[in-house]
């Protein structure tokens, strides 16, 4: 979900992303927001997560050590150069609901085919 100043509201996207883990749903949930931020002509962006392990793999904290992560990391690093300025910060799930709905629509879309 991407929003302005003001929380409006300028792009929303979801996706099944299959089988996978917690992480690498994750990070493909970010290289979504970051394609629709682009989309949208942002060029400065301040990214909320409720995952802290990606935060700090982002924010270099902490080392990508699995190699599907690793991949998608490049992926990450390679949208986020293309903005004038991003920064990274953790939140708790409670102030990402919206998000979290968009997921869980994504989910439920797929299971009622």
């Amino acid at each position: 979900m991407i929003t302005d100043a003001e929380d409006r509201v300028l792009w929303e996207g979801r996706e099944y992303f299959g089988l996978c883990t917690n992480n690498i749903a994750e990070y493909k949930a970010l290289i979504l927001g970051l394609k629709g931020a682009l989309a949208c002509g942002c060029k400065k962006l301040e990214i909320y997560m409720d995952s802290e392990l990606l935060a700090n793999q982002i924010n270099g904290s902490y080392k990508v050590k699995n190699k599907n992560l690793k991949l998608l990391m490049q992926d990450v690093r390679k949208l986020l150069s293309a903005f004038e300025s991003a920064t990274v910060r953790h939140v708790p799930r409670s102030h990402n609901a919206r998000a979290d709905r968009l997921a869980n629509l994504a989910i439920d879309e797929q299971t009622a085919d």
